[in-house]
């Protein structure tokens, strides 16, 4: 390993990168009186605040709103002169987030954590070089060190596409325009929440995508009514295409050439976007001369405690492999910091809760059905349409249902699955029920204020087979 010539400055915790789980760590160790500092290159507090899930979400309340225009007689409002202005939607978008890196600001030095802007890479064991943004560069090293660099969109091999300048959800959340016509490589999250709401600001939009459906390892039923919802709003899906090359330039024009059963396609659009995947932050970042080990996919190796094959460096968030989601970051930081006190704190068997911000949202806790199946785990099953729910009658936003599993020979929760209007909502009162370990039982039998989104748990859980009945019985098949 390379020594590093140079004094480090001296701290308890060298976090780089200044997204969700790190920060967090640095802020609370700040306010127990260590010496935190936090290094970031471009954006504070993180991908989530300023390029990822809160700007999207933002935008995508925007298409919200203005899909409502396009219902208003449904909802006896007249509309003339209706008319999309990509600017103001963009600069509410970015209103929101100057308001939160100001409040990061004030966070950083409430709790006396130091933030470093510039980029930085190991030289040595627990010591970072940062090429400061302003000029000159400083040494750290830390008693403890946090990898917490994240994830970029993946822009793979295919012949052109690089050349193409295609947008990733970065640029997408930028535009001042509406694209004539998008296509979208990728039919996972990020694809679809993208996809969905530029067609509502009015562009047309072609999904590609390589696996035989969208959001492909969810169960069949949740695929079918994702791509019965995006045709509907008249998307093109092109669900087993594989991309070949790529001609042309985003924002100009481009041609997708590939193939779909066997069947040469050209697609054609006036912008790309690439929603494909993730690319951990962990090259050239000099972690092998801190002695820290990469996965093959180029993940930080990390155990269950998330300590990386160096002593004091730990590694947290998209970078090490963990569920891409903040609040698995935000959860990543819990885990290190009560194991930095000396706690024993793991990721293993944790739960993951996901929301997929669709209109409506697809939301999910647990097992699906599929995942049962293959571990070979018998279940009862309990289904009801949306419609079933009354406050979705109210709203006009009866499209979608709610499944559970139940052990088949207990009254476990097992899962979850909402596909409705406030699905993330109505997701979360179910893992609440499943972390204090109730019976679903519990739920059926709750007293929920009417009408509320939360009153259709109870038609759900009454539906659920009794456990003698083998016909209900589901196993693996």
């Amino acid at each position: 390993m390379k020594t590093p010539t140079t004094n480090p400055e001296e701290y308890d915790l060298v976090v780089l990168g200044s997204g969700e789980g790190g920060k967090y760590l640095a802020w609370t160790l700040a306010r127990k009186g260590q010496r935190a500092l936090v290094i970031e290159r471009k954006w504070v507090g993180g991908s989530c605040p300023n390029i990822a899930c809160l700007p999207s979400k933002n935008i995508i309340h925007s298409a919200k709103v203005a899909s409502y225009f396009y219902r208003s007689e449904e909802f006896g409002i007249s509309k003339e002169n209706t008319r999309i202005n990509m600017s103001v939607v963009r600069d509410r978008k970015r209103k929101m987030v100057a308001a939160l890196v100001d409040m990061h600001y004030d966070i950083y030095k409430r709790t006396g954590t130091e933030l470093v802007m510039g980029s930085g890479k190991f030289i040595g064991p627990k010591t970072i070089e940062v090429t400061l943004a302003d000029g000159g560069t400083r040494t750290f090293h830390g008693k403890n060190v946090v990898i917490n660099t994240g994830s970029r969109a993946t822009i793979d091999h295919t012949p052109g596409l690089s050349e193409a300048s295609p947008l990733t959800h970065i640029e997408a959340l930028e535009l001042d325009h509406i694209p004539r016509h998008l296509l979208v490589l990728g039919g996972g999250y990020i694809g679809l929440e993208l996809s969905q709401a530029m067609r509502r600001f009015g562009s047309e939009v072609t999904i590609v995508e390589r696996n035989g459906h969208l959001a492909h390892r969810e169960d069949e039923d949740v695929t079918q009514a994702l791509e019965e919802l995006f045709r509907h709003e008249g998307i093109t899906v092109a669900t087993n295409t594989k991309i070949n090359r790529v001609e042309g330039k985003s924002g100009i024009g481009v041609k997708v050439h590939g193939t779909r059963d066997g069947v040469e396609v050209v697609l054609e659009g006036s912008h790309l976007l690439v929603a494909g995947g993730r690319t951990p932050n962990t090259g050239n970042i000099g972690l092998e001369l801190a002695g820290v080990e990469t996965t093959e996919r180029g993940f930080v190796k990390v155990d269950e405690r998330l300590q990386t094959t160096a002593e004091g460096v730990w590694a947290i968030g998209d970078c090490a492999g963990s569920p891409h989601f903040t609040h698995i970051s935000f959860d990543d930081f819990r885990v290190v910091r009560d194991n930095l006190t000396g706690g024993n704190h793991v990721t293993t068997g944790r739960q993951v809760p996901f929301c997929l911000f669709t209109d409506p949202e697809l939301a999910r806790i647990g097992l699906s059905e599929r995942e049962a199946k293959e571990r070979g785990i018998s279940y009862r099953l309990a289904k009801i349409p949306m419609l079933a729910n009354l406050r979705s009658r109210t709203l006009s936003e009866t499209r979608g249902f709610m499944k559970v599993l139940i052990d088949a020979q207990n009254d476990r929760i097992l899962g979850f699955t909402v596909f409705g209007v406030g699905g993330g909502e109505i997701m979360s009162t179910v893992q609440v029920a499943m972390i204090a370990g109730l019976p679903y039982t519990a739920m059926r039998d709750a007293i929920f204020t009417h009408p509320t989104l939360l009153e259709g748990l109870i038609p759900l859980f009454s539906a659920v087979p009794a456990a003698a009945s083998p016909s209900a019985v589901k196993t693996k098949s």
